[in-house]
């Protein structure tokens, strides 16, 4: 799993700068987990998300974004609680999920909602 800053969010998911309408440049579809070090629900989705990216190897990114850290970017998806998972398909919007999720839901939104 890849830590994202500014730069590396406009380079690997979508840069707000150059474009208004959301335009993903993954070549895989994402999940995007915003979270705190400090944050304990944050811990407990933590090697779920590692699991999953174990899992969906080469089918799926899994980054992860510090909220602390890059302000900006929490700021820019409105986040107001933690953990919050931001599900990005290859076409097409993508959703919000907020709160500790359990591994189920997870592989759940993605099957249906990343790979199909």
């Amino acid at each position: 799993m890849e830590h994202l800053t500014e730069a590396t969010f406009k380079e690997k998911v979508f840069d707000w700068e150059k474009h208004k309408d959301w335009k993903f440049k993954g070549e895989l579809p994402a999940i995007i987990d915003f979270y705190a070090d400090w944050c304990q629900p944050c811990k407990m989705v933590a090697p779920i998300l590692e699991e999953l990216a174990e899992d969906y190897k080469g089918k799926l990114n899994i980054y992860k974004i510090d909220t602390e850290d890059q302000q900006k970017l929490a700021a820019l998806f409105n986040i107001k609680s933690i953990p919050s998972l931001l599900f990005i398909p290859q076409e097409g919007k993508p959703k919000m999920a907020f709160g500790a999720q359990p591994k189920e839901a997870m592989e759940k939104m993605i099957e249906e909602e990343l790979i199909n």
